[in-house]
């Protein structure tokens, strides 16, 4: 897991390098000025010679000022590091979602995503910080703090033989209860963000059934549970300061004690005893040391909170789409010719659930297609398979006379333009929109298709026409019309095979005549699937296929399938009771 996330360091590599090594030289001078005081106290200020004082208080002058400029560009270049580490993750992470299948996003939801896009990457990225200046600060204050004391006396900085264990036995204990609680608290930020998206997203549904309150209870319960995680990890990493405290005034009474009667008994002769500037010294190094030990917890515990953080981005990053291409792939469809061959279909491959069964279909190139059945009975799921959304799970699916699996990912979904039953617009105008079908589009293509959509109409009485803003997610503009808008999109890719999913669904009956009037005369050469509900949408269709839970119940003209498929006629039958006919 760290070789793959240290990959995204990439170009900040060298700001990654120097941060430490500036660290290094910024904490080995610090480390300097006591040792240097103690001469200032011992050989100046007891002595009463000024010039001795001018001496070392230069010296002390030059050597804080070159501590302060290398902690100040180690922190300029750990910041960069770190940022632009941040920034790798995220556009690593983001790139390799684009590329993944429909099983693949299927084992994400959307708010884990964005729970690892946000606040994963910024547990990471502050963790990274702390360990390329933290991390090495702590450690290399702790050695050569504890070298200077032992260099002082060696029998009163004995102490800290005794005290840092006890601290460190201390941090790990807290680490480890903390690690648990935290782990629990991310995968809750999951559930937070899932409820927050799916409430922004229906905001209109809630207010329809007066449902914020229930909303608010909902959003509530997940948040406190945040809260209680969070509270508990907080009261754990609490122990650390009364511990250190515990710690360093132990080891100043000690020192202070004994360094006291040392000096007495040696009258302040540091040749055979203690002097003051060392006592002083001493007592400096144990603040030293025992914050450098603070340092170390609080590395832990960003570590801790870090580790899950990274878990779960690196799942992300090292994901692979199901869906590849083979070794010699097919960069040519043919034509828009569709076959099924024994095809079964599952979402879970190892639970045996197929939700198509033994599918034998063939479609020749130019057809149109109408695709009926009840809900549930996998018509989604069937014309999936054609731009392969989902690879089949037994079986073939071939399209121009090549199996699916063979075509290059691209150049078979170039060739397969899908209108989705969700329909999804983009902030933009509506030209940005259309483009998504063709990003080099002249006017004249955008309202070519406009016209065979039977978007043109509404599209014109806007004030900025073709280049009226929509806003996110298409909420200014109806759901007849993001139905057409999103149909033009996909014939601006001028597809051998068109798929409309219940794509005229929000339209009225007129409209969804005029747009298969428009297919039948402007792309007779392109392959059309429709999935739709009424029976009027497709009656007039070269055959129907009628699917019944995952199965072929009937294929066949209109008039064939009244007489023989019983399926059918019940969902003729039905539709005319209950005035679904263009009467």
């Amino acid at each position: 897991m760290i070789k793959g996330l240290a990959k995204c360091v990439r170009e900040y590599k060298g700001d990654t390098i120097l941060a430490p090594l500036l660290v290094g030289l910024e904490t080995g001078l610090e480390v300097l000025l006591p040792l240097i005081m103690a001469g200032l106290i011992d050989k100046g200020i007891d002595q009463g010679n000024m010039s001795v004082i001018a001496k070392y208080g230069m010296i002390l002058l030059a050597i804080s000022f070159c501590s302060l400029a290398a902690g100040i560009v180690a922190g300029r270049k750990a910041a960069f590091a770190s940022a632009g580490f941040a920034k790798n993750l995220r556009h690593d992470i983001f790139y390799n979602v684009q590329n993944f299948s429909f099983s693949n996003i299927d084992k994400f939801s959307t708010g884990s995503i964005v729970t690892r896009l946000t606040t994963d990457i910024n547990n990471v990225q502050m963790a990274f910080q702390m360990i390329i200046r933290a991390a090495f600060r702590a450690p290399l204050m702790l050695i050569f703090s504890l070298s200077a004391a032992f260099s002082i006396n060696k029998s009163l900085s004995l102490v800290f033989v005794l005290v840092v264990p006890i601290m460190v036995i201390s941090l790990c204990l807290i680490m480890a209860a903390t690690f648990k609680v935290f782990d629990k608290m991310f995968k809750t930020y999951d559930k937070l963000n899932n409820r927050t998206q799916e409430n922004l997203h229906g905001i209109r549904v809630v207010k329809s059934f007066v449902r914020e309150n229930h909303e608010t209870e909902l959003f509530k319960s997940v948040s406190e549970k945040i809260y209680k995680y969070a509270t508990r990890g907080e009261k754990n990493i609490a122990f650390n300061m009364p511990v250190l405290q515990f710690c360093m005034y132990v080891c100043i009474l000690v020192i202070s004690w004994f360094g006291a009667r040392v000096i007495v008994s040696s009258g302040g002769n540091a040749d055979i005893g203690l002097s003051t500037g060392e006592l002083m010294s001493l007592l400096t190094y144990v603040m030293q040391v025992l914050m450098s030990l603070l340092f170390l917890s609080m590395i832990f515990v960003m570590i801790t909170m870090a580790k899950s953080s990274a878990e779960r981005i690196f799942q992300i990053l090292t994901e692979e789409s199901d869906l590849t291409n083979g070794e010699h792939p097919v960069y040519e469809v043919k034509d828009g010719s569709i076959e099924f061959e024994n095809v079964d279909f599952s979402y879970f491959k190892d639970e045996n659930k197929n939700v198509l069964n033994n599918v034998n279909l063939k479609i020749d190139s130019g057809e149109t297609i109408g695709i009926i059945g009840s809900t549930g009975s996998s018509k989604s799921t069937l014309v999936q398979m054609i731009p392969r959304l989902y690879d089949v799970t037994a079986g073939s699916v071939k399209v121009g006379g090549v199996d699916v699996r063979e075509y290059d990912l691209e150049t078979l979904r170039n060739q397969v333009a899908m209108v989705l039953q969700k329909n999804v617009l983009f902030s933009g105008t509506i030209a940005d929109n259309l483009r998504w079908g063709n990003e080099n589009a002249t006017e004249e293509e955008l309202q070519r298709v406009c016209d065979l959509a039977q978007a043109s109409e509404f599209i014109s009485k806007k004030e900025d026409g073709i280049n009226s803003v929509i806003e996110q997610g298409g909420s200014n503009v109806s759901g007849g019309q993001k139905q057409r808008l999103t149909i033009a999109r996909a014939l601006l890719k001028k597809p051998k095979i068109l798929i409309l999913d219940d794509s005229t669904s929000a339209v009225d009956t007129k409209t969804d005549s005029l747009i298969r009037k428009a297919f039948r005369q402007e792309i007779p050469d392109t392959t059309k699937l429709i999935i739709a509900q009424r029976i009027s949408s497709v009656q007039d269709a070269d055959r129907i296929l009628v699917l019944d839970d995952g199965n072929i119940a009937a294929f066949g003209k209109h008039d064939e399938l009244l007489e023989k498929s019983e399926v059918y006629r019940e969902i003729y039958d039905s539709q005319m009771k209950g005035g679904l006919s263009d009467e």
